[in-house]
């Protein structure tokens, strides 16, 4: 049994958890995963209403443009 803080293989050991390289333990990294996932998302689909939103404008003016 190693003592608490001793340096193993994937960071050092507290109570609450094992911290990374970057000294976040597991649990918050996995939130702040699911977090930058969950923003790309909705950036993603911000992207993609905003381009069949232009899409259709310029459809509309070709459509308006071709009455005569």
């Amino acid at each position: 049994m190693s003592p608490a803080g001793a340096t193993s293989g994937e960071g050092t050991t507290s109570g609450q958890g094992t911290t990374n390289s970057e000294g976040t333990t597991g649990q918050r990294a996995t939130l702040e995963e699911k977090a930058r996932r969950r923003a790309m998302l909705i950036r993603a689909g911000i992207y993609i209403f905003a381009t069949h939103l232009f899409a259709g404008f310029v459809l509309l003016l070709f459509a308006l443009g071709d009455r005569k």
